[in-house]
């Protein structure tokens, strides 16, 4: 008689996303109110086209006026009130976290990135499936940059964030197959 084993965390692979990592306004990066927030949205593909309902993707950019320091503690747990240091809705903090929805959708609002050159947001991704997570750029307009003169057109356009309606841009990420986001290699 052969013993049936259950598998374990070090047999499986996730998605462990859904406890503790994202947190509550993880997607507000942009002070509550401020008159230039944009929203930059979109759907996480996996290689046969169908949304990824349980991602999660990290975002962080340069603030409007180019500096990288972001909010002090905007990721330190606040010990007596489970809250976050540094998130007051009021500081821009420079980094967001955003698990995608049951459609596979997420949304992020924030400030338009100042740093040098072509304005971007960098976006790391985390899905099933993955070993390693991601990185890509969003850009928020197209023109000289070289990343994007280093890719051909058809790859360039995936790492071009749509304008839409007043101050909101589509990123579509798609982990593999046609129209496969261009995702970087760090070293």
């Amino acid at each position: 008689m052969t013993e049936r084993l259950l598998p374990t965390p070090s047999h499986t692979i996730g998605p462990f996303y859904g406890h503790a990592l994202p947190f509550p306004g993880g997607a507000d990066v942009a002070p509550q109110g401020h008159p230039d927030t944009i929203t930059l949205h979109g759907y996480v593909f996996d290689g046969a086209g169908a949304p990824i309902p349980d991602a999660l993707l990290d975002f962080w950019q340069a603030a409007p006026d180019g500096s990288l320091t972001g909010a002090p503690g905007s990721m330190r747990r606040d010990p007596s009130t489970g809250g976050f240091v540094g998130r007051n809705r009021t500081d821009f903090t420079g980094f967001g976290r955003v698990a995608t929805d049951a459609d596979g959708h997420y949304a992020l609002h924030t400030l338009p990135p100042g740093n040098a050159g072509l304005p971007y947001i960098s976006v790391c991704v985390f899905a099933r499936g993955l070993v390693h997570h991601l990185f890509t750029r969003a850009y928020l307009s197209d023109g000289t940059d070289p990343l994007l003169d280093s890719l051909p057109a058809e790859r360039r356009a995936t790492l071009i964030a749509a304008a839409g309606d007043p101050r909101t841009y589509r990123f579509d990420i798609r982990l593999q197959g046609e129209g496969e986001t261009v995702f970087l290699e760090f070293q």
